[in-house]
């Protein structure tokens, strides 16, 4: 698979995670594709932790608003019906438990649930955002990433990067498969048909567990 490939099936894969009715929070980067590849028959609310209920897919090229990004200041549309407010009432939805579900990106996350997904020592960087807060407070984390960046492994027995949040990481979606977090480990539930078990574990540090009943990645 090449980049957009692996962006699309990681994207369509996360899709089918939500549920009618949910309030979900997407990250910057690849989790910002997901409004894409929704199905026709879920209908959720999609908060930016900028200030916005009710993002819609993304724009069209040439039909962009510059009033309307999302919080990595990507261009979003808003569905009718949205709701624009401050940061101060964004982050009351997010710390109040009201957000059901946030897809994020990650540089390391590790088989106890750790994830770091802001700072590279040494990087400049812009600083943590909002990570932290939905971590905290949204009641589902799913992590959306590629299984390894440039050869290197990035689902790890232990991240070697500063934490974002301690244990908070609940389900892993990357081109190769879906795993869960549980208090044994990380179990592969999914595997997409262009990879073999022993392929997936040779790109993950972590000692992967076979679900018994593991299935072709839903793609």
């Amino acid at each position: 698979m090449d980049k957009n490939q692996i962006r699309e099936t990681i994207a369509k894969r996360c899709a089918l995670e939500l549920k009618d009715g949910y309030v979900v929070n997407l990250g910057i980067g690849l989790p910002t594709l997901i409004p894409n590849y929704l199905p026709e028959n879920i209908n959720v609310t999609l908060q930016s932790e900028n200030g916005l209920l009710g993002m819609g897919a993304t724009p069209v090229a040439g039909e962009e608003n510059k009033y309307l990004t999302n919080a990595g200041g990507g261009y979003i549309t808003a569905l009718t019906g949205a709701a624009s407010f401050d940061s101060a009432t964004s982050f009351g939805i997010i710390r109040g438990g009201h957000v059901d579900v946030t897809i994020l990106g990650a540089l390391q996350v590790d088989e106890k649930g750790n994830l770091a997904n802001w700072m590279i020592p040494g990087s400049k960087t812009p600083g943590m955002g909002g990570a932290m807060d939905l971590l905290a407070g949204a009641k589902k984390v799913i992590i959306a990433m590629e299984h390894t960046a440039k050869g290197n492994i990035k689902i790890l027995q232990k991240c070697t990067l500063p934490l974002t949040a301690s244990g908070e990481v609940d389900m892993i979606i990357t081109e190769m498969g879906v795993m869960e977090i549980t208090p044994q480990g990380i179990v592969l539930k999914e595997i997409h048909p262009e990879f073999t078990v022993e392929q997936v574990q040779q790109a993950t540090e972590a000692q992967l567990i076979i679900a018994d009943d593991i299935k072709p990645m839903q793609i």
